[in-house]
């Protein structure tokens, strides 16, 4: 038997090593016999990093505490002229803990010079904030505008399929976007009372039968580029679980953007207006909550939410002085309005100012200080101010 096995042994090694032997023989032979020819596969590692130290104070109550930093790693492979991949991961400190998570990962084709077809998980074309302006690095201040972002009312991502691109109208740009993904799902209140009605738009597989479609439109009107506006949609006719009350219960979200950036001689440098105004609507539905003496007891509410901010920013980038050109005014407004009647009901406004220091085209220091009223919300309400030392930088 051992002898059968020692066999058994010699004859798998050797043909492993003709294998070899013959496989590298005939790459040589075919390099050998053709012209060589650069490969057009391309591979980079990009992203960007941020880390900082916030003063905050809510109601009397201060605190300061150094904030952990944050990667954000970005892969991008090239498998030839018309096929890509791109992918970011996050890595961040949040409450003392590390959590990973995944931006977005998808597989790019390129159809024509005027359409890109892409499928996986996507950042929602859905305004331009969380698409183009929420990296570290971009963003001019340390903190999101309110509806954005964890509890926000506006999608970030999701997974499915789009199509998008853009057409030359002579002069005038016309971009566009149409996709469709799992959809957001509906917050029952059977895990968290208090967010009955909310929409969860980390939603990885789909809960029913029902998808989301969505799409934007922009317009460049001017030869410049310097000014866009944009609309977008995203709508399901279904957000709860499959055999639910909630299965459709559907949901119609919009956006309106604005965009403005050019360098001007009269104010001796660049300009930079942004804004967006986000819409969500969900169809009505009887939630459950428990009383003062813990008894179940139904409530609806007209669930109807919406957010807006607008941001100007000014560089001196002609300016005579070098230190003057690499300094960032930046000023911010933005409000939040969620249902009369919900548990999660709130009304805030916020107001955002900053100083950057531009010490490359891609790091820069933030300092900003930053003041919201709010009424309601998990926190119930209050003022909150803070004061923020951040530095960002594109990898």
């Amino acid at each position: 038997m051992k002898k059968l096995i020692k066999l058994l042994l010699i004859i798998g090694f050797s043909n492993i090593t003709y294998g070899q032997t013959y496989n590298n023989f005939e790459s040589d032979s075919i390099a050998a016999s053709q012209p060589y020819k650069p490969s057009k596969t391309q591979f980079m590692v990009r992203g960007y990093a941020h880390t900082g130290l916030n003063f905050m104070n809510a109601e009397g109550l201060k605190e300061s505490s150094y904030v952990g930093s944050a990667f954000a790693p970005i892969f991008l492979f090239k498998q030839s002229e018309k096929l890509m991949f791109e992918s970011e991961l996050e890595f961040e400190l949040v409450n003392n803990k590390l959590e990973i998570g995944l931006e977005y990962a998808d597989i790019m084709y390129v159809l024509n010079k005027n359409m890109t077809v892409r499928a996986g998980k996507f950042l929602l074309p859905f305004g331009t904030f969380m698409e183009r302006l929420h990296p570290a690095w971009i963003n001019r201040l340390p903190t999101k505008p309110l509806g954005f972002g964890h509890d926000g009312i506006a999608p970030a991502s999701g997974i499915g399929i789009e199509l998008r691109g853009a057409f030359n109208l002579g002069g005038p740009i016309f971009n566009y976007a149409v996709y469709s993904t799992n959809g957001p799902r509906l917050k029952d209140g059977t895990v968290e009372p208090e967010e009955a009605g909310m929409l969860m738009f980390q939603n990885y597989e789909d809960n029913n039968n029902s998808k989301a479609f969505g799409g934007r439109i922009g317009l460049l009107p001017f030869a410049d580029s310097s000014t866009e506006v944009g609309f977008s949609t995203y709508s399901t006719s279904g957000t709860g679980a499959t055999g639910t009350q909630y299965e459709n219960v559907g949901a119609f979200l919009y956006a309106i953007d604005f965009s403005f950036v050019k360098q001007i001689s009269g104010i001796k440098g660049f300009i930079d207006i942004k804004g967006q105004y986000n819409n969500s609507k969900v169809d009505k539905a009887t939630y459950i909550e428990l009383d003062e003496f813990g008894n179940p007891e139904e409530y609806s509410f007209d669930n109807k939410s919406n957010s807006f901010y607008t941001q100007l920013s000014y560089r001196p980038t002609m300016a005579s002085s070098d230190f003057l050109k690499k300094l960032e005014f930046v000023g911010r407004y933005s409000n939040l309005n969620t249902p009369l009647g919900a548990e999660w009901e709130e009304k805030s406004v916020q107001y955002a100012f900053g100083l950057n220091y531009w010490l490359t085209w891609r790091s820069l220091i933030k300092v900003a200080y930053q003041t919201t009223d709010s009424s309601g919300g998990h926190a119930g309400g209050g003022n909150v101010n803070g004061l923020y030392v951040h530095w960002a930088i594109g990898l």
